[in-house]
């Protein structure tokens, strides 16, 4: 009887400590453990600084249309932009290419 109560108390121990490294994988590889997180992280601050930069071309855009509006019209802007789109150049220009 002594002999049967130490092997089930081995086999608890085992399956106890078998558990305890399954939990332990799970908390750094599994789909919300350690590494997952980090790579979360990483991902978000690659998105916010993608999210920024399009913000600043949003804004630099918005800009131009607004300076291109009928309630502000900017002609210099306005005379760059027919220049460029028609691809012309005035008698007093020199182009450097």
């Amino acid at each position: 009887m002594n002999q049967r109560l130490s092997i089930s108390a081995i086999i608890f121990f085992v399956v106890m400590i078998l558990l305890g490294v399954y939990f332990a994988y799970a908390a750094v590889q599994g789909p919300s453990g350690i590494l997952r997180r980090v790579q979360l992280q990483a991902e978000t601050q690659e998105l916010i600084q993608q999210r920024d930069r399009l913000q600043a071309e949003v804004d630099r855009i918005r800009n131009l249309t607004r300076r291109l509006s009928d309630e502000y019209l900017d002609i210099d802007l306005l005379d760059e932009r027919a220049r460029d789109v028609l691809g012309l150049v005035r008698a007093d220009e020199i182009i450097i290419r």
